[in-house]
């Protein structure tokens, strides 16, 4: 599983390396700001962020292409932590969803390991049926496999996290090949059911988009949150109140301001010039992902990168976007940002997979056949197999 010689170091992408270091520093110095000033309290986001790069080592040198071999027990195992949290969870009454398991002090967030977890196997199922993608059976086979991880988190009842997981894995779809008119009546079909469901919403969740769509409404209530941050944002304006002296987020106005409203708690600080800077971070980090996905000659490492790219992408947008109005309120963390040694350890295990699949050496897709795709292309070719010695794959 460790194996060096299969990487070209020379590959790594250090743009990608450096943009992430400076970005978990620029993190750990905003969340300093939001805990107002109290180190103690980024003590666990240290520790995490530290694991994180170990583990960015640790996966720069395992070889992928072994790896891929076990992504039905990675994807089993996630499932299983899924249905532990449905049964252990807590955090109902808190944050209205189940989401956490406790064990003695030390708590952590399933749904978020298992996004790793499905991005990979995701992409090795794909990989191995990559010439059936289209044929109806295969795939509604590959869409049971990802769906099953989506509805446990529905069942928590986790809306957003599932959000993120629907995003990745219609990104992943789409890059496989899926046909357009797939994508069409997936299309269709997932405006039906959207409409269903917000038609249909209550309580806090009915409030959000209530409040997304009526921005002057409840401001001293349900739509407190977004207001105080919104004004937060703005009265930072170009270079900011300055570290530590935001008014809003330091007075405790804008709740959430460690995790969900991290944002603005820099632009107020930081101003304009200090959220470009942390935009420009993340552009080149989706940037570089989406550089070694397209460069990649590998289905596998294509695939897997996409995913990677798309939560990232998924999750900043819809976090800052939340947080200046242009989308509902979510529980959506920034990454590299908000407060969560889960969530951050997440984030970095993320990209070094990146990285170790940008040193990979690895394969074409056209120098090694499968007997099953052998039999989807020409059952006549498996006679002549052995004669032309194509290599058997096939786990």
């Amino acid at each position: 599983m460790f194996n060096i010689r299969k990487k070209n170091f020379k590959e790594l992408d250090l743009v990608l390396l450096i943009s992430t270091i400076l970005i978990s520093i620029y993190g750990l110095v905003i969340l300093y700001s939001a805990y107002g000033g109290e180190f103690s309290e980024i003590k666990t986001q240290i520790i995490a962020t530290f694991l994180g790069f170990v583990f960015i080592a640790i996966l720069c040198t395992m070889d992928l292409d072994i790896l891929k071999r076990f992504y039905r027990w990675i994807y089993a195992i996630g499932l299983g932590l899924l249905v532990l949290t449905l049964i252990f969870g807590r955090g109902l009454d808190e944050w209205g969803a189940k989401s956490w398991v406790y064990i003695g002090s030390f708590s952590f967030q399933p749904s978020e390991f298992v996004k790793v977890g499905l991005i990979f196997a995701f992409a090795a199922y794909l990989d191995k049926h990559k010439y059936q993608i289209n044929e109806p059976r295969r795939l509604i086979e590959a869409l049971i496999f990802a769906a099953v991880p989506v509805v446990l988190i529905l069942l928590q009842p986790d809306f957003g996290t599932a959000m993120v997981y629907l995003f990745f894995i219609a990104a992943m779809l789409f890059v496989a090949g899926l046909s357009w008119k797939w994508i069409a009546l997936f299309a269709v079909g997932g405006l039906a059911v959207g409409f269903l469901v917000l038609t249909n919403l209550s309580g806090y969740r009915a409030d959000r988009i209530e409040n997304f769509l009526n921005p002057a409404r409840d401001t001293s209530g349900s739509n407190w949150q977004q207001q105080q941050g919104m004004i937060a944002i703005g009265s930072g304006m170009l270079s900011g109140r300055g570290f530590l002296n935001g008014t809003q987020s330091q007075y405790g106005y804008v709740p959430e301001k460690e995790t969900d409203f991290i944002f603005s708690v820099l632009a107020e600080e930081l101003g304009f010039i200090g959220a470009i800077f942390l935009i420009i971070l993340f552009s080149i980090i989706i940037l570089r992902l989406v550089r070694i996905a397209k460069k990649s000659n590998n289905t596998f490492i294509s695939l897997m990168v996409t995913g990677i790219a798309a939560m990232l992408f998924i999750h900043i947008f819809e976090n800052i976007g939340m947080t200046i109005g242009l989308m509902p309120v979510t529980g959506i963390p920034l990454p590299f940002l908000s407060a969560g040694g889960t969530f951050q350890l997440i984030c970095l295990s993320m990209v070094g997979l990146a990285l170790s699949a940008s040193m990979q050496k690895s394969y074409k897709d056209d120098d090694v056949i499968d007997y099953e795709t052998i039999k989807v292309i020409d059952p006549n070719l498996l006679r002549a197999s052995k004669k032309r010695e194509i290599k058997n794959t096939a786990n």
